[in-house]
């Protein structure tokens, strides 16, 4: 399965492949020692960094390796557990790696209960190379569009422990209510002077200069993050 010159690869994907390429892991699950020896080939020749698993529970062992950027190669029927019973456990782990399914025998239902989990792909063997990079591509840039995502959050999340109580719940009202300073002032029972104090001291801790900046943060804030915040913990 090695990348071929005649396959025709176009300079976008070599562009694309060389930004997503630095430190990629792409981590082969299949149980067929030829097929993770011709997928790591192929990925190494696109240059991605292979590593490979006969189960899943040698990937389960070993998990810390899905802590670098990358994506996951899985065959779905192997002795054991299957590919999509891994991938039911880096959920339940809260480990969202981008997944390509491989298999000789899938079907509608569970392509679609897959991709309804998260996977990126589902390619029916014999797959040929290029398609497969493509699929490895696409699944890279998602993770690394979505370990950005991730970086912003946790940075929000630990702006918003900053806050005192008084100013989360000035800001409860702002985001979620978009109440007026004397409005505040009346529902917390306090001066509409300190009100703009406090909205002030939140601004500036939120590392925001408008209401619109501080609006886009709070919608980045994980729903539990909120439902705290909103309840004035």
């Amino acid at each position: 399965m090695r990348l071929s010159q005649s396959a025709g690869t176009s300079a976008p994907l070599l562009s694309q492949r060389k930004k997503s390429s630095a430190e990629s892991i792409v981590v082969v699950v299949d149980d067929d020692a030829a097929v993770r020896e011709g997928l790591s080939e192929l990925i190494l020749s696109a240059g991605f960094q292979p590593v490979s698993f006969a189960t899943t529970q040698e990937l389960l062992n070993a998990v810390d390796i899905l802590d670098g950027p990358g994506c996951l190669i899985l065959d779905v029927h192997m002795p054991g557990e299957s590919g999509l019973d891994l991938q039911h456990h880096l959920a339940e782990r809260g480990i969202g790696k981008p997944i390509i399914f491989l298999t000789g025998r899938g079907d509608i239902p569970m392509t679609v209960q897959a991709m309804k989990d998260g996977a990126v792909d589902f390619l029916t063997k014999p797959v040929s190379d290029r398609t497969l990079l493509d699929a490895v591509i696409a699944a890279i840039a998602l993770d690394q569009t979505q370990r950005a995502e991730a970086i912003v959050v946790k940075r929000n999340v630990e702006r918003l422990k900053t806050l005192t109580r008084r100013e989360r719940e000035v800001l409860r009202e702002v985001v979620t209510r978009g109440r007026l300073n004397k409005q505040i002032a009346f529902d917390l029972g306090i001066s509409e002077v300190t009100v703009k104090l406090h909205r002030a001291n939140v601004m500036r801790k939120m590392e925001v200069r408008s209401i619109g900046e501080l609006i886009r943060v709070w919608e980045t804030l994980p729903p539990t993050v909120r439902e705290r915040a909103e309840a004035g913990f």
